[in-house]
């Protein structure tokens, strides 16, 4: 019993470090449910801490080991770790899962959730939705991650999560159609949560840090929108190909980076507070140029001025000639640009400024329509002159409530970063909810209080200025950053592509993972690879489907297509722990407490309302294909039998049902035939009259319930293989003799 070894005291070798059982020689083999944490502890600090008692090392680790865990992170899941060691062939043993909740689990989680929402998209959905309604966005979509992860951390603690993770638990808990349907669901999002990644990385690159390596040049205005989409193409195929290579050459490379990745995040979260606190106090310099209440675009001109003095001589500017037909004075002008006057106020104007009581409420749009700043005069000039080439700052798409939603709750997804590595942790079942649940938490509090900052620090118009071409082309989160907007644009550079290369590296493990369960027949072939189990196969469909969403080359339009996979797969994360929790099954009995089964049913119930929320189609077509997907394992997939949780409903039921019957005669009304057949076999187990069955299918007429048996003379330890082969037979002559045979026991 792995319980009772488990309590045995575990001793040091003299000599090697190993670990022993108590008294019997032979080397303990590793268990799942067998705690981990004595067996460490012989060899953890040996030679390492000078502490007197062992408890000592056990309390008071010394802070080298913490550089040392870190020096070695990896945000890599245990499948791509064991490949890795079977490259390695100077590796002679492989090491102990020593991995604890803060690096195993805490930071992997935390470098997934934070990501490109947070620096290219926050700011703008704070000045579109107001800062309450983006709170209410937050709050949502993070209260979903919530509840998720306690489903999940209950999942979790029942039992080891290998490399699948999430397909995994749905799939044991709630059988193969559904783990195969939603598990296909969630290699898609994590395969489209890639391509927009990328689509973040080529946007970092040419707005913010080279636009001038742009391929495709606008002529006019009106064109910018088009030639950016289509540098995003082409710039996004080469990144995918160059990415595909650097995964399939090998994965050590991409997990060297990890920690320069993880330490992009945290510097540059900690660079926004840092501006937060600085505002207060010096605010920084960002002028930003109106006409009347519209916002101008500093790209085509650098003084915000009509006219400028030089040499006691009046001068018009580079603005007076973008609204005007010459740089006379008497040059015909717009009628707007007549009429209004040009102002310069601050664009961060500071957390002390009160400009928060401006950003509390909403602010949506049309496509093409102009920023402007509330409660600024302006007078309306006749708009005989076609706006579009004007430099002003346009909106780009038409925003709502629910798009927003959409766009948004990608940025808390990774939060099964935990799980999928449950082999490499020390204790897996406490690292996974601790860990989880804490990096939600700290998740959660910095998207809401980044919300409510800043509102209170950046002027309205900067927020709804989605590419900051109002403060020269500047990332509108690093304008606020502390100490230079450069550390906001480089951090979200490598984290965003650090993101992409991750689930490059883990989309085709998930992909694989399914094939090798043989649920799905087509995609088994994506189960092979190279000698070390790398998923070469599974590598090239990720970067097939993941070019897909790089020809959308729109990160809005991307974000909702995995917004409704990753929803589906919360889903049904928190369907898997209701079911289970309700059935009570013997084998359910995780280690996570603080769960409960009306928690599953409201994180189930709020999932499936946030994906009709963000868009019902997207949400009708992924149900779609879910649907196809299940049906397809149930028609045609293999006969798997986990003892999964659907199952076990259905005999629940079963019971019910039988135990509501009453012992008195029915109703006629309810009467349905019930026969009994017993069928006579030859010696070589065949069936003697088949036709008796279609007989008796004719009789009940489709209805009513027929039990078919047959009786073998002997001890059915001495016929055993006698028996199983007349069960065979009788069940294809079921099968083959009525078109009713699912109304037959055998």
């Amino acid at each position: 019993n792995p319980f009772i070894f488990g309590n045995l005291r575990l001793q040091k070798k003299k000599k090697g470090g190993g670990v022993e059982g108590a008294g019997d020689g032979i080397a303990r083999e590793s268990s799942p449910f067998i705690n981990n944490a004595e067996m460490d502890r012989g060899n953890k600090y040996e030679g390492k801490n000078m502490a007197l008692f062992e408890e000592e090392m056990d309390s008071n680790p010394m802070v080298s080991s913490l550089l040392n865990k870190l020096a070695n992170y990896t945000n890599l899941t245990q499948g791509v770790v064991e490949h890795e060691a079977d490259e390695d062939t100077k590796r002679k043993e492989v090491k102990v899962p020593r991995m604890g909740t803060f690096i195993g689990v805490y930071l992997p989680c935390l470098q997934n959730i934070l990501g490109v929402i947070l620096f290219l998209r926050l700011t703008w959905i704070v000045g579109t939705a107001g800062v309450l309604e983006s709170f209410i966005i937050v709050f949502m979509c993070c209260a979903c991650t919530m509840l998720t992860a306690i489903s999940m951390s209950a999942i979790a603690t029942n039992g080891v999560v290998p490399a699948g993770g999430s397909y995994y638990m749905i799939s044991r808990s709630l059988g193969p159609e559904f783990g195969g349907a939603v598990g296909l669901c969630f290699y898609l999002g994590t395969t489209f949560a890639g391509a927009m990644y990328i689509l973040g990385t080529i946007e970092i690159l040419l707005t913010y840090i080279s636009p001038s390596a742009a391929i495709f040049k606008a002529e006019d205005g009106g064109e910018e929108t088009e030639a950016m989409l289509n540098n995003m193409r082409v710039y996004g195929t080469c990144i995918i190909i160059l990415m595909a290579v650097v995964v399939f050459v090998g994965v050590k490379y991409v997990n060297k980076l990890a920690l320069v990745f993880l330490a992009c995040v945290i510097l540059s979260i900690i660079a926004i507070y840092a501006g937060v606190i600085k505002t207060a106090f010096d605010p920084p310099d960002f002028p930003i140029c109106l006409l009347g209440n519209r916002t101008l675009s500093k790209r085509s001109f650098d003084v915000c001025a009509k006219f400028t003095e030089s040499n006691n001589e009046t001068k018009t500017t580079t603005l007076w000639r973008l609204f005007c037909n010459s740089s006379l004075h008497n040059a015909t002008c717009d009628d707007y640009f007549s009429l209004n006057n040009v102002t310069e106020i601050q664009g961060i104007p500071g957390i002390m400024s009160g400009v928060l009581i401006d950003n509390l409420w909403s602010a949506y749009s049309e496509k093409g329509s102009i920023v402007e700043k509330k409660n600024q005069p302006s007078v309306s000039g006749s708009e005989d002159v076609k706006i579009g080439g004007r430099p002003y700052v346009f909106t780009d798409i038409m925003t709502y409530f629910t798009m927003l939603v959409g766009i948004y709750f990608p940025s808390v997804t990774g939060i099964m970063a935990g799980s999928n590595r449950s082999g490499d942790l020390k204790d897996a079942q406490k690292s996974i909810p601790t860990g989880t649940i804490l990096a939600i938490s700290t998740t959660s509090f910095i998207y809401l209080s980044c919300i409510v900052l800043f509102g209170a620090c950046i002027e309205g118009v900067i927020l709804r200025d989605k590419f900051g071409e109002a403060v020269n082309g500047n990332l509108v989160v690093g304008t606020l950053a502390w100490p230079s907007p450069w550390v906001i644009v480089i951090g979200s550079f490598f984290s965003t592509c650090g993101a992409g290369l991750q689930s490059l590296t883990g989309a085709p493990r998930l992909l694989q993972a399914i094939a090798r369960d043989g649920i799905v027949p087509f995609i088994q072939v994506f189960g092979h690879g190279k000698a070390n189990g790398e998923p070469t196969w599974a590598l090239l469909l990720t970067a097939g489907i993941c070019e897909i969403g790089i020809l959308i080359a729109s990160l809005d339009s991307v974000a909702p297509i995995l917004s409704m996979f990753f929803l589906m797969c919360y889903m049904f994360v928190n369907l898997a722990c209701a079911v289970q929790t309700l059935l009570r099954t013997p084998n359910w009995r995780p280690r996570f407490k603080y769960y409960h089964w009306t928690l599953s049913f409201l994180g189930m119930s709020l999932c499936l309302a946030l994906m009709f929320i963000c868009s019902w189609y997207y949400a009708l077509v992924a149900m779609l294909i879910a649907g196809c997907i299940y049906k397809y394992i149930e028609y045609r997939g293999a006969e798997k039998e986990w003892g999964d949780g659907i199952r076990g409903l259905s005999l629940n039921a079963a019971r019910y049902a039988l135990l509501r019957v009453e012992d008195g005669p029915p109703h006629t009304k309810n009467w349905r035939p019930q026969l009994l057949v017993l069928l006579n076999l030859d010696c070589e187990q065949l069936v003697k009259h088949p036709r008796l069955l279609s007989f008796t299918s004719q009789l009940k007429a489709g209805k009513g319930l027929t039990i078919v048996g047959s009786v073998l003379q002997g001890t059915y330890l001495d016929k055993c293989t006698e028996t199983q082969k007349a069960e065979e037979v009788c069940k294809r002559c079921i099968t083959n003799s009525s078109q009713f045979w699912r109304n037959f026991i055998l």
